[in-house]
């Protein structure tokens, strides 16, 4: 436990960094509908942060799909740091010591104020060149932040130095980061949940969110018609999400919400009904540990509780920083009608919105997710963890079948390219490579390769990155991709990677005017990655572990989470 507790904080470390931005003496003023927004500006950037998108969640809304302000809010000071909205660091009512006892000081009413976390969450981000005007008409990023559904904030990401790059590259955009509701606040499953068409609610708010900025966002200078949605891990995932939501229809008031997509860590993640027997293990749990078990109505129960009792009570389930790892106890789960059917079967059936991607993962995607684990030891030790706390669908044969295309041979697992180094425990690598492959690598190409064969007039790239090469144990590690695309950690990697994705969000090409860098072919023309290495990027084979990936093509309909 501890060694993930610290590489957490190291990785979160990176997006606390950002600058604080000062207000002036002229802040800028922007006048929407239903509120005018004074923001703040510093060194060329205007920044409107915590401008509210939704009606509260709370009281009777809380566990509803959200509402649009139907009201004036008068002025809204979008001057400081948004708050975020309820977080999952913790299980709660766990026998584990100090995790419980860590858990619930987290969820007191005092460190979420520090925080400042709590229900009312659901804001945007605007930040756009200080010389932007209603009449620019730029690009508009739309960021959906990651933390595997259960944690993560707009607070942990500021955009100036992205914003500043575009502006010296003659390629200005309006940046967007929109806050949506997390764990049991925005994914709690359960057959309750499905009558009352209260599914993936976080998914719903982030398309309110998109929706925001189709009536909104050309008053910051935005161009509606030019919006490129992008996201990390949870927020990846939810990009494809947004893709394939309502069957792929991403219209809104005539017009695409959306004409371009960026994943990095993450894409399809094959998932059982929200109704299935482990969500209702998830609703039970909470219900029980929220008091609600002996109500006439345990949905309505729950949404008249106290807020810290319901926090409790929703972070009662296994974590993604506990023993569990990314079998999540929230996540989007099909619902029949916004998300209709399990990612893979979406893109299968060509039920997305097919706009240009770019797509990638960290070569050691696994690692971080593998540190808790240290009781495995043995081959049969991790097919019944896998058997029985991811893949309940699949047979024992077929979990055997799945390790055994991963060499028992630390040489061959994650962090990969490090020989026997690396391995703190028996098992670690080869559980890293597994899980990795699974959650983010081979997944990745499975997409690739269905998309290519459903729409092979749609382009996309593909990238791997590789230059946290040596970190001990973790690699380049999950997550590791997003201070070099905030340009937090100067260098080749991050100059190249903002360099590629605003020629992207411009011209809907990464290879449109950035000169000097490596020419990356489409996907489709002969399946290369894009390898970026700490002081060049090459081309590199997507190949690789082959064996495992047919195995995990040909069997994706029993490893659903």
């Amino acid at each position: 436990m501890k060694y993930f507790l610290v590489v957490a904080a190291y990785v979160l470390s990176f997006c606390d960094a950002a600058p604080t931005l000062d207000k002036r003496a002229s802040s800028p003023t922007v006048t929407l509908p239903y509120a005018t927004v004074v923001g703040s500006s510093s060194l060329g950037v205007d920044s409107f942060k915590g401008i509210p998108y939704a009606q509260p969640p709370v009281g009777q809304l809380r566990l509803k799909p959200p509402r649009s302000i139907t009201k004036s809010l008068g002025t809204v000071q979008a001057t400081g740091n948004p708050r975020a909205c309820p977080q999952f660091y913790e299980q709660t009512n766990t026998n584990a010591l100090p995790q419980d006892a860590i858990a619930k000081l987290l969820n007191t009413p005092l460190a979420q104020g520090v925080t400042d976390t709590g229900e009312d969450c659901l804001t945007i981000n605007v930040q756009r060149p200080s010389t932007a005007t209603a009449s620019s008409k730029l690009p508009v990023l739309f960021w959906i932040y990651g933390g595997g559904f259960e944690f993560g904030s707009t607070q942990n990401y500021d955009a100036s130095e992205l914003i500043t790059t575009s502006v010296v590259e003659g390629k200005p955009i309006i940046y967007v980061a929109v806050n949506y509701r997390l764990g049991g606040f925005g994914f709690l499953p359960g057959r309750k949940i499905l009558a009352d068409g209260s599914a993936n609610l976080g998914l719903l708010d982030q398309r309110l969110g998109l929706q925001w900025v189709a009536d909104n966002i050309a008053k910051f200078g935005g161009d509606p018609t030019k919006v490129t949605i992008w996201g990390e891990s949870a927020g990846s995932i939810s990009v494809f999400d947004q893709m394939a939501l309502y069957n792929g229809n991403n219209v809104y008031k005539g017009q695409p919400l959306f004409r371009a997509a960026i994943m990095d860590s993450g894409s399809i993640v094959p998932a059982d009904p929200v109704d299935c027997p482990k969500s209702e293990v998830v609703y039970n749990t909470v219900v029980k540990n929220a008091g609600c078990a002996g109500a006439s109505d345990t949905l309505v129960c729950l949404r008249t509780i106290d807020y810290t009792t319901y926090l409790n009570a929703a972070n009662s389930v296994p974590g993604i920083f506990g023993y569990n790892s990314v079998a999540l106890s929230y996540l989007p789960r099909p619902d029949g009608t916004v998300l209709t059917q399990s990612p893979e079967i979406l893109v299968q059936n060509g039920q997305y919105a097919k706009v240009p991607f770019i797509i990638g993962d960290q070569e050691d995607e696994g690692t971080l997710f593998s540190l808790t684990q240290s009781n495995i030891t043995t081959t049969d030790q991790l097919v019944t963890y896998l058997h029985d706390i991811f893949f309940h669908d699949a047979t024992t044969a077929q979990i055997q079948a799945l390790v055994a295309t991963y060499p028992d041979n630390p040489s061959a697992g994650s962090p990969f390219r490090t020989g026997p180094l690396n391995e703190i425990y028996p098992q670690y690598k080869r559980l890293a490579a597994i899980l990795g492959d699974l959650t983010f690598t081979l997944t990745r190409r499975k997409f690739l390769s269905v998309t290519s064969s459903v729409a092979p007039s749609v382009p996309s790239w593909s990238y791997l990155a590789s230059y946290d090469y040596g970190t001990p144990v973790i690699g380049t590690f999950h997550a590791s991709d997003t201070p070099q695309a905030y340009g937090q950690t100067p260098g080749i990697p991050s100059v190249s990677i903002q360099s590629y994705y605003l020629s992207f969000i411009y011209a809907l090409n990464p290879n449109v005017g950035t000169v000097g860098l490596t020419p990356w072919p489409q996907w489709s023309v002969g399946r290369q990655l894009l390898n970026f290495n700490a002081l060049t990027n090459t081309l590199l084979a997507d190949d690789f572990r082959g064996t495992s990936y047919a195995f995990i093509a040909a069997n994706t309909a029993s490893l659903h989470v």
